[in-house]
């Protein structure tokens, strides 16, 4: 559902927080976005921020780390054809604002003549998809590293090979809003928390690590006890799997990936491919190839900003636009881009909802919210028994991406060798190589184990990083190399 109701509430706690304390209203922002209109420009828009973030971390039984910051600005942006022009302030005023405007507007060099028309002003669409909460508030200092000390004693407990914990608590509190030159007001209010624990467990000299957490937008009383439990469970079995792993080998060979954050390599693989910034400049392995087969029968890819209470979602983006659920390949066929303002009007499509920033600080680009793959009819079981002799990858760290070529590479951080069907015994130091639009293509069969992750990506696009949510159902790859260590 998409209305102005829940625009009108946020914009209120925005004005409150960025305009009202500093002597501004719309009256000043609408003056600021006229003098950028005073030249020839397509697009114009003021982007205020206000963000209350904290952090905790705890160490060998002691909070080592306490951190707490405020950070406000506003940026200011003006495009011209494929031009951008930007400025940023953290200093909201009258003055810097007009200062930011007439820096701007020198992208056009043809100043307007005549007079213009003042636009109607319109309050953005927007979804309701989270509490406009402030959820560092939701919990005292106190009850914060009580929490902390819960998970490093239920990591302890779990087992007496369990050498060392870490545990890392972090909230924040985000208020943006958007003023557009075609008189479009938009505000969200946007809380994320996160709960993050790592073990390290030792055996006969050998050391091995594991970490789980996840989060959303939501308060910190999400963290109750069985779900510690189960990321402390998480970690701990991460850890002593490794205890007992060999190395990995190497070679072309059918790889099973697991279900939930194995969907980082979707993300990684596909998703920046199908970002409209790189498709437009035909940089990407998927341009131009709308309506063409990219993936296997069976495999759809959606990126998806609209689900409830998920670290991706957006009720609006960072350029006022509702937030869609946007299907990307349907049943291995190539649908469409995700798109901002700027990519969509020269494509000559419509915005997707997925310009985000980082912050004030930077300009909006094309970037994916929740990116996932539909489930199948396969049972993770009979998956997992069709390999012959294969790897079975439950959980990765970190991958990379080549846009242009679509190569990827991805490091594996729980996988499993696999023979005649049966798990035999656990691999360190796999690396999963290959290129996004042929690995998909080898997708032979699929789960009906969707899962999403827990709620703890970051991801990163010319040095900005924004949270991200991914997900997959258990997938079964022909063909795939492994770089291994044996």
């Amino acid at each position: 559902m998409i209305s102005r109701e829940p625009t009108l509430e946020r914009l209120a706690i925005a004005k409150s927080l960025l305009l009202t304390p500093f002597g501004l209203d719309e009256s000043h922002l609408a003056r600021a976005l006229s003098e950028i209109k005073a030249h020839q420009v397509d697009e114009a828009d003021l982007y205020f921020q206000y963000t209350r973030s904290e952090g905790w971390s705890l160490e060998e039984g002691i909070v080592k780390t306490g951190s707490f910051s405020i950070d406000q600005g506003v940026g200011v942006r003006a495009v011209s054809g494929e031009k951008t022009a930007f400025a940023y302030s953290d200093d909201i005023s009258e003055a810097s604002l007009l200062d930011a405007a007439r820096t701007v507007r020198t992208i056009s060099n043809a100043a307007q003549t005549g007079r213009q028309k003042v636009p109607a002003k319109k309050i953005a669409p927007a979804r309701a998809l989270y509490q406009g909460l402030d959820p560092i508030a939701t919990l005292d200092s106190t009850a914060k590293v009580k929490l902390l000390e819960r998970v490093e004693q239920a990591a302890r407990a779990k087992d007496p090979r369990v050498a060392q914990v870490m545990a890392g608590l972090a909230a924040e509190y985000d208020v943006v809003m958007v003023a557009r030159a075609d008189g479009t007001l938009a505000a969200d209010v946007r809380p994320l928390v996160r709960l993050s624990v790592t073990v390290i467990a030792e055996q006969k000299g050998r050391r091995e690590m594991g970490s789980a957490g996840g989060g959303g937008r939501f308060g910190l009383a999400y963290f109750d006890d069985d779900l510690i439990a189960k990321y402390v469970g998480e970690a701990v079995h991460a850890a002593l799997t490794n205890l007992d792993a060999r190395p990995a080998p190497a070679g072309e060979m059918t790889v099973v990936l697991g279900s939930g954050w194995p969907g980082i390599l979707l993300h990684e693989a596909i998703g920046h491919g199908l970002e409209g910034d790189f498709n437009r400049k035909g940089s990407s392995a998927f341009s131009g190839r709308i309506g063409q087969r990219v993936a296997a029968k069976g495999v759809t890819v959606l990126d998806d900003g609209t689900i409830p209470d998920r670290r991706g979602s957006l009720n609006v983006d960072d350029e006022g636009n509702a937030s869609q659920r946007n299907v990307l390949i349907e049943d291995g066929i190539l649908k469409g881009y995700i798109q901002d303002s700027m990519n969509a009007r020269l494509m000559g499509v419509a915005p997707t909802g997925n310009g985000r920033r980082e912050s004030y600080a930077h300009v909006p680009m094309p970037r994916m919210t929740n990116t996932y793959m539909l489930g199948g009819d396969k049972a993770p079981e009979e998956i997992v028994a069709s390999i012959k002799k294969g790897l079975y990858a439950t959980n990765f760290g970190g991958g990379q991406v080549d846009i242009t070529s679509g190569k990827f590479v991805f490091s594996a951080s729980e996988a499993y060798w696999v023979e005649n069907g049966k798990i035999l015994y656990p691999v360190k130091g796999a690396t999963l190589v290959g290129s996004g639009p042929e690995c998909l293509k080898r997708v032979s069969m699929i789960g009906n184990d969707m899962k999403l992750d827990s709620g703890v990506g970051t991801c990163g696009k010319e040095g900005q990083s924004v949270p991200v949510g991914v997900g997959q159902p258990t997938l079964r790859i022909d063909g795939l190399t492994v770089g291994g260590t044996a």
